[in-house]
């Protein structure tokens, strides 16, 4: 019996070691990633463990690299040529954010079946699809072509690509970083097609939404006239990023001839709205308005709320740059910062530059298309797949000189607003130099070093806002915009027709631009560019005004502005929205019950400030997305066949203020008429209902905004909450200056206070840390500051000698 007991043993013993030692589908083993000496457990640091002076050799250096890193693990980099600091820059990007940087190119690129495996109904290998048929990969080499074509982004873009090289052949699989233990791969050699996938995929995230679809079902449904009425080509109310009346400084060129209406197939695919919570707010002040008399500038970039953080703080010095900020890991230079002289940072157009052209096949073979009267050939393009396991798939994508096909007829598309049988052209599918933008940017000395930067950009189209240390103030609305008819790409075109086609771009020094305004200030918040009087097309459609209009508002009434006024202006909740819909919809519920009067009251005592722990955000936010699916419900979103849009707040509000007996307010799917007042008082009922059903609680302290917004700022890997920061206690909200929802929000806050004789100071926050390691004491050592609406000083040393009780490490690179 003992034998056999020590025979069982000995049996399971080894099964187990068996068992933690081998892959199981797309499982890695267990016994690597649990392994006390080389599994998650040597991820392990203490906040101890950085504070100590170390040499290391590094391949390819020109001469020795002074690197010193500050309490908040921030790199500061003092090199002695351009190559070295961008070698630097690499080595220890990917020090802190190795697995980010190559998992996230990993998804730009289409190759997560490489690491992950098809997935649950094959979503990766869908996922992987749908970024390489979307032109992912076609156009990040098509701008590595025009980044490489400036002989300064090209030694950038290799330099850095070393240092990252030289990180990983320093790294043993005891070193690697938490997650490629977890999903079990390793990491593969940078090159500066990586680069340009990351820069790419900022394409993908905030130029990429499109509409076309939708309009062009409401076009076939309603005709023209009820289509252009609805869906207005600028809105009631606005203030545009170009001050109104701003004048010109160009003579335009001519507008080429709109093409004939087309309304096409329409659409027989559901789909999604564009994420309404990526956006952005930036401003400068003139020194006229500034407390110092010099100006001073804010930015703060909204997008999705993620640990690893999506930006990566550094200072970069050497022979002709001195500059801070913070930087996308995967890129180098810096994307928003600030050197001795001037300040600068971004927010996102929104321009219409994708647009989808219905495709007449020759016949079923896919070999030509109709255009310009002539059958032309089509284009093919393989892609190939190999899929965790071992796996290779290969995939043929049909492109015309519009770009690529993204899904034929018979194929189901991922994202739902992409159209079948249609090409796609798309600006981020060009040539582009937006590395050459940020080196010049980096090293820029006034305006005119900023507009020649600026110059070189193409997409995703940004509002640049500047101020220098000269007293100038400055914003352009900048990208590479496709000259078009007006409205032209609302809905979808006819691709047989080369009047549909693209007429080459607006030149750059048309955009709009604005320099010194007498207001003293400029702005944007992704609102409308321009007044209408604007000469060029650029969209129809631009994020909602409240944020623009409440920022514009703010800023017209201060007067010696300090960096803590902009810090504050920042972190405002008032609700801009709310004060415009609350007396119309208390008018309209003239006679509440009981349950309606206590809600109605709260929100009538509100101060319309979205603060956490207020209780009327909650049920006017709610109310207002009942009462849209009240009004419009019926007429915009009745058959999942034929998906289209409603009418935006703005259009909502000015037709009950201008027509509150419309028959829009009649719900056509009942046999009785509704009234606008039946819509009111039902849809508040609704959202009380639902609220205590949400809560198993009445009206009270559990219907708090941060509880019903819950913002998450979650790990990168879906389903990891461990790693992640689950309900942070918050305010703000889609719309508010402020504007945390539940996965975006402020993902880069910096305040700039422009001075002379090197004397610039900064201060920034991101709600994350510097290091993406889960275990690392700066994994998320931000965030809480981050919540509260501060900001924390930054470090900007002049030269490596300068002495700072804040510099904690201190490392040498030298030569090999």
């Amino acid at each position: 019996m003992k034998k056999l007991k020590a025979f069982v043993s000995l049996g399971l013993c080894i099964a187990l070691c068996y068992a933690l030692n081998r892959n199981w589908g797309t499982v890695p083993p267990l016994g690597n990633f649990l392994s006390p000496f080389t599994g998650f457990w040597a991820n392990a640091e203490s906040p101890q463990a950085a504070a100590n002076s170390t040499t290391l050799a590094i391949k390819g250096l020109q001469a020795p690299i002074n690197v010193q890193y500050d309490e908040m693990g921030v790199a500061h980099i003092f090199a002695q040529n351009d190559h070295d600091l961008y070698l630097a820059q690499g080595y220890v990007t990917a020090k802190d954010r190795l697995w980010q940087m190559e998992f996230q190119t990993h998804y730009a690129a289409g190759r997560l079946t490489e690491i992950i495996g098809e997935g649950k109904d094959q979503l990766m290998l869908q996922s992987d699809r749908y970024q390489r048929r979307m032109g992912a990969v076609y156009g990040a080499e098509k701008s590595l072509e025009g980044m490489m074509k400036d002989p300064r982004a090209k030694a950038a873009l290799e330099a850095y690509a070393e240092g990252i090289n030289a990180y990983i052949a320093s790294l043993s699989p005891r070193d690697y970083p938490f997650e490629y233990k977890l999903l079990g791969y390793a990491p593969e050699p940078w090159t500066p097609l990586k680069s340009a996938l990351f820069l790419k995929n900022m394409s993908f995230v905030l130029a990429s939404g499109t509409d076309d679809l939708r309009m062009t079902n409401i076009l076939r449904k309603y005709g023209k006239a009820i289509a252009e009425d609805l869906f207005p080509n600028y809105p009631f109310q606005e203030s545009p990023i170009i001050p109104a009346g701003t004048p010109l400084d160009f003579k335009p060129v001519p507008i080429p001839q709109a093409p004939i209406d087309f309304v096409g197939r329409g659409s027989f695919q559901a789909q999604t709205e564009r994420d309404k919570g990526i956006g952005s707010n930036n401003w400068a002040v003139a020194g006229s308005k500034s407390a110092t008399g010099l100006p001073l500038l804010a930015n703060d970039p909204h997008l999705t709320l993620s640990l690893p953080s999506i930006w990566y703080q550094i200072q970069l010095h050497a022979p002709g740059i001195n500059v801070y900020g913070s930087t996308m890991p995967g890129s180098p230079n810096v994307i928003i910062g600030f050197n001795n002289d001037i300040a600068w940072g971004v927010t996102n157009v929104g321009a219409d530059v994708i647009d989808w052209y219905e495709v007449k096949f020759k016949d079923a073979s896919l070999n030509e298309y109709w255009h310009d009267g002539r059958w032309k050939k089509i284009q093919k393009r393989l892609e190939i797949y190999h899929v965790k396991g071992g796996k290779t798939l290969v995939d043929t994508v049909l492109y015309t000189h519009h770009g690529p096909i993204v899904y034929l007829d018979h194929e189901k598309p991922l994202r739902k607003n992409i159209p079948t049988g249609h090409a796609l052209r798309w600006i981020a599918h060009e040539s582009s130099q937006e590395v050459t933008t940020f080196y010049l940017l980096n090293r820029a000395k006034n305006y005119d070093d900023y507009v020649k930067a600026l110059s070189y950009y193409a997409a995703p189209a940004q509002n640049f806002v500047f101020a220098s240390n000269q007293n100038d103030v400055a914003l352009w609305v900048n990208g590479r915009f496709p000259l078009k008819a007006p409205q032209q790409g609302k809905y979808i075109l006819d691709g047989t027709n080369p009047q549909a086609d693209w007429q080459g771009y607006i030149p750059h020094e048309h955009n709009p631009h604005v320099k010194n305004p007498s207001r003293g200030f400029v702005s944007s918040a992704n609102q409308f560019s321009t007044d209408p009087q604007y000469p060029y097309y650029i969209n129809w459609e631009f994020a909602p005004a409240e944020r623009g209009r409440r920022i514009n508002a703010r800023l017209g009434s201060m007067q010696k502005a300090t960096t803590d006024s902009l810090r504050l202006l920042q972190n405002d909740n008032y609700n801009l929205r709310a004060a415009d819909w609350r007396p119309v919809l208390t008018s309209l519920l003239a006679k509440p019950n009981a349950k309606q009067a206590k809600a109605l009251e709260l929100i009538k005592q509100w101060n319309l400030e979205n603060n956490a722990n207020e209780i009327a955000p909650t049920i006017f936010t709610v109310w207002m997305q009942l009462l849209q699916d009240a009004i419009w419900k019926d007429d915009f979103d009745f058959d999942e066949k034929i998906p289209m849009k409603y009418p935006s707040v703005d259009r909502t509000l000015a037709l009950i203020k201008s027509n509150p007996k419309a028959a829009w307010f009649d719900n056509t799917q009942t046999k009785s008429t509704e009234t606008l007042e039946q819509l009111v008082s039902n849809s508040l009922s609704a959202s009380l209902d639902s609220l205590e059903k949400w809560q198993k609680a009445p009206l009270g302290e559990a219907w708090q905004w941060s509880k019903y917004k819950s913002t998450d700022i979650k790990h990168l890997i879906p389903g990891m909450d461990a790693l992640s920061k689950m309900n942070v206690t918050i305010g703000g909200g889609a719309g508010i200056v402020n504007a945390t929802t539940e996965r975006t929000g402020p993902s880069w806050r910096m305040v700039v206070q422009l001075a002379t004789q090197g004397g610039v100071q900064g201060y920034g926050v991101y709600p994350g840390g510097q290091s993406g390691n889960p275990g690392s004491w700066h994994y998320d050592d931000l965030i809480e500051t981050w919540r509260k609406g501060e900001l924390k000083p930054l470090l900007f040393l002049q030269n490596p000698q300068q002495s700072s009780d804040r510099i904690k490490q201190k490392l040498v690179f030298s030569k090999e």
